[in-house]
């Protein structure tokens, strides 16, 4: 019998909004921030996606570095990593950055932030320069206290790539709107979670099973704050889908306790 890959550690970060005016009035839906994978890249290509990827080695150098983050008390080395990597690769794929200045403590804003991008985002995602040395040249701490942990899935046995990924939710910074970069991901938009789960029903939307499932969760919010204060209050269950082929297609089992309204889901036809 072949020996079941080991799953890679990432992160991913479903950055919200509360929704934006239209004709005057402000929408009572969150809007959450999504990117489409470019289609040439191996793992869910042309999927419609939250920013994230998995956890590196310079990812490790920077838990090491207690004075390039704030909010990490109480965190394991393992979570601070999750959590680094999160707000790496959301910076790294969308140009937001979730961090505070060293020196004074207060967030930084959109124009610092793109300022930053400006300058060594292309460089970062060449691998030319390290997020580490970014941090120390601007006197950046990253903002760890700003995620808070939302799901916990495990790809299936079986896959060959597997990862295990956490799901941070995070208040997306005033007046950051992010940017795809063009590489990993060739659009992006801010949409609410019914329009994606939507459009992952028409075929607008290509969208992974956790991915719909977070968003059909995440579309019970009405606000920011709510869904803050929500997730706050949950306990994370890990979830390793199990995967049957039926006569109709595939069936994916996950825990009940996880929250996703359900045990057992139809997920189509084989290809």
């Amino acid at each position: 019998m072949a020996e079941a890959s080991a799953s890679r550690p990432a992160s991913t970060i479903l950055l919200l909004r509360d929704g934006v005016k239209v004709d005057g009035k402000s929408r009572d839906e969150i809007e959450v921030f999504m990117m489409v994978r470019h289609h040439q890249i191996e793992f869910n290509s042309g999927a419609l996606v939250f920013p994230g990827g998995s956890v590196d080695a310079g990812d490790q150098e920077i838990v090491k570095r207690s004075d390039l983050y704030s909010g990490g008390e109480g965190l394991s080395e393992a979570d601070r990593g999750f959590r680094i990597a999160a707000i790496r690769e959301t910076f790294e794929e969308s140009g937001i950055l979730l961090a505070r200045s060293k020196e004074s403590g207060t967030p930084v804003d959109a124009r610092r932030a793109g300022e930053i991008a400006d300058a060594h985002r292309v460089a970062l995602n060449e691998h030319k320069v390290s997020f580490l040395s970014i941090l120390a040249d601007n006197g950046l701490q990253l903002a760890l206290d700003t995620l808070v942990p939302y799901a916990h899935w495990i790809t299936p046995e079986g896959m060959p790539k597997r990862f295990d990924t956490w799901f941070f939710l995070a208040a997306a910074p005033p007046d950051q709107l992010g940017a795809h970069d063009g590489r990993e991901s060739t659009d992006s938009i801010w949409v609410s979670p019914r329009e994606a789960v939507e459009g992952g029903e028409s075929g607008r939307f290509k969208l992974p099973f956790p991915t719909t499932r977070n968003l059909i969760r995440l579309a019970k919010q009405s606000s920011v704050s709510a869904a803050l204060e929500h997730a706050r209050g949950m306990s994370v269950v890990t979830v390793m889908p199990v995967m049957t082929k039926t006569e109709t297609g595939r069936q994916l089992r996950i825990p009940r306790e996880a929250g996703y309204d359900g045990e057992v889901f139809e997920v189509g036809a084989l290809g």
